[in-house]
């Protein structure tokens, strides 16, 4: 029989709680233990970034966190995003700017564009193309080439500052 550990924590906007083997990851508690497959498992080192989610307003790799470290904290995946209404902003402009190929990195890269956008809260200064790029540096796409990718960023940027 195997040790697990009840955990508690704010999931995409509501409690939860659940029980998990010490040395689960985060990223596979999420996927068997909620259903919420949209990160992915890649490269399971923390070089890739497709398995980014967002745990107390900071952008993590989820392959490298220990689930039971996700007790008391707050925890937003891909799916918690869009929420209701339809898809968010950032997803939508990924849409728009054909910025989503194949989309198995898509998830963690939306998630590292969101925060990237939000982590600029000094709206005198315009995050530049460069900018954007260099926080997106963890999250590695084959497909895209990422000049959609950075377009869709800037778009949103552009869309925000003016609302």
């Amino acid at each position: 029989m195997q040790l697990e550990i009840e955990i508690k924590f704010s999931l995409n906007g509501r409690m939860v709680q659940t029980k998990v083997p010490p040395t689960m990851t985060t990223l596979v508690m999420l996927r068997e233990n909620f259903d919420l497959t949209g990160g992915k498992l890649a490269c399971g080192e923390g070089e890739c970034g497709a398995c980014t989610v967002k745990i107390d307003d900071r952008t993590i790799n989820s392959c490298l966190m220990f689930a039971v470290d996700c007790d008391g904290r707050e925890v937003q995946t891909i799916e918690g995003l869009g929420g209701v209404a339809g898809l968010e902003i950032m997803q939508q402009a990924f849409v728009d700017h054909g910025a989503i190929q194949c989309g198995y990195c898509m998830p963690g890269m939306i998630m590292q564009a969101r925060y990237v956008v939000d982590q600029n809260t000094d709206k005198s200064h315009q995050l530049s193309r460069d900018d954007i790029a260099r926080g997106l540096e963890g999250n590695v796409c084959r497909c895209s080439g990422y000049t959609k990718v950075v377009d869709a960023v800037a778009a949103v940027i552009l869309d925000e500052a003016s609302a």
